[in-house]
């Protein structure tokens, strides 16, 4: 036997030998890949209490209630929900004292033969960390990357026997539970973009932190969480949207980083191809700029910068896309609407800087060409010099003499939109200043950062400020 599937095995096996963990597994979309490791395994009378696979939809209708779509969080909650309680009406009594009851789900859309769509699914557990305790439970997303079903329905039926392994013994650790998602997988047959853990055994848990690290394990590329922290599966926010994104540190959030947002808006919402849409507005924090300046991501700074970027009511993109086209790439994905991606003058300018495009065979055309493949625009924002006080636009920038005509090809293209309405009384506030004040005890930040920035830094201690 393969030494993946030994380890799988090994892991099925010994849930069925631990008297502890006693359940449901309910499976839709996929076959039933992962009871089929439990029975696989031997002693599964031990751990099974029933394995249901509701293909039809009406009759997955009259058991778990109707749905529009089969293949979604809601209907993955709601057999969760079901299984659970049945084995707590009719199994507790009996045996409630000694067992931790679970119900395991997923409901996937695999390779079929008529190829199509995106081959994901949703996969979760609610679970009892000890006998008689209140519910837990972990939900994840999954994109499956193999090209043959065979090999996709292979990759669900292990990540759902490490999900349930790691939900029994590796509780107490979120971060190793989530490193043993693809123990026995290599990276590039599945991917997990949403994780989210709740209940009695993950009270401390703040699931940012655990979007953060699904990038950092190279689980997924990027995550998202709305405004008020919770976790959300990427396509389901931008799907059949057009979207603006404005990328920054956010170190901390200014009076220009709003400026610009707003100025980005309002130019492409008035684009004729944007106009009765529904739009996006999403603020993007890459790894690299959360490294900027340290070693490794402090877990603290980073929540900091989420906080109060959630004072807007936006969501928040984390993403490993230190490459605009990689952006791009990714948005481009999930819509066939507009995008448009809001920054200033100096990071446009960085973007001419051939030395970045070395691993691309075709360089920095190559770079481009990924990058305005379909209907992107970059929203530019002006910069001040702080020295001479010029402020450069992005119809005066200066790139190298050799790119002078690729730049003017782009700009009558329309690649490029100015951000003439900008404020000027902003211009001058860079989030360095800001930060350093906050540091020193000066109040000269409050005049540089919007309103609902003051509160929450003051309420939180953020970025280093203390009451006096």
């Amino acid at each position: 036997m393969p030494e993946a599937q030994s380890d799988t095995r090994q892991k099925a096996l010994q849930i069925n030998l631990d008297p502890r963990f006693y359940g449901t597994f309910a499976e839709i979309g996929a076959g039933q890949e992962v009871v089929r490791w439990f029975f696989r395994a031997g002693g599964a009378a031990g751990t099974v209490a029933k394995s249901i696979s509701a293909y039809d939809m009406t009759v997955s209708d009259a058991i778990y209630g109707q749905s529009d779509h089969y293949v979604s969080r809601m209907r993955l909650e709601a057999m969760l929900g079901l299984e659970y309680e049945l084995n707590i009406r009719r199994l507790s009594l009996n045996r409630g004292d000694s067992t931790c009851f679970f119900a395991f789900a997923d409901t996937v859309k695999a390779r079929s033969y008529r190829g199509g769509t995106e081959n994901h699914g949703w996969m979760g557990v609610t679970f009892q960390h000890h006998p008689r305790a209140e519910q837990s439970r972990i939900v994840i997303h999954v994109r499956m990357l193999d090209s043959e079903a065979a090999s996709q329905q292979e990759a669900l039926g292990i990540v759902g026997v490490n999900l349930l392994s790691g939900a029994f013994y590796l509780h107490r650790d979120p971060e190793a539970l989530l490193r043993s998602l693809l123990d026995s997988l290599t990276v590039g047959r599945i991917e997990i973009d949403m994780v989210e853990f709740s209940g009695a055994a993950f009270k401390n848990v703040d699931n940012r932190l655990m979007s953060l690290l699904l990038i950092q394990l190279k689980l997924s590329p990027a995550a998202i969480f709305g405004p008020n922290g919770s976790v959300l599966q990427p396509s389901s926010v931008f799907y059949k949207k057009a979207i603006l994104v404005e990328r920054g540190a956010f170190h901390p959030v200014t009076r220009v980083h709003q400026d610009i947002l707003e100025c980005a808006a309002q130019k492409f919402r008035a684009l004729p191809s944007v106009q009765g849409k529904e739009v996006v507005e999403v603020f993007e924090i890459t790894m690299r700029n959360l490294l900027a300046d340290q070693q490794s991501v402090d877990p603290k700074d980073f929540l900091a910068r989420a906080d109060v970027l959630g004072t807007f009511g936006l969501p928040v993109l984390v993403s490993d896309f230190s490459e605009y086209f990689r952006l791009s790439a990714f948005l481009s994905s999930m819509t066939q609407e507009p995008i448009g991606i809001a920054l200033g003058v100096t990071r446009l300018l960085n973007l001419f800087d051939e030395s970045y495009y070395t691993n691309l065979a075709g360089g920095i055309l190559e770079s481009f060409g990924r990058l305005f493949k379909g209907d992107l625009k970059l929203f530019v924002y002006p910069s001040l010099d702080q020295k001479t006080g010029k402020i450069t636009t992005v119809e005066d920038l200066e790139v190298p003499t050799p790119l002078k005509k690729l730049y003017a090809y782009l700009a009558e293209r329309g690649s490029f939109v100015g951000l003439d309405n900008y404020n000027p009384d902003v211009l001058g506030i860079f989030p360095r200043n800001v930060l350093k004040s906050i540091e020193e005890g000066s109040r000269d930040w409050e005049s540089m950062v919007p309103l609902q920035t003051i509160k929450i830094v003051q309420d939180r201690n953020l970025f280093g400020y203390r009451k006096s």
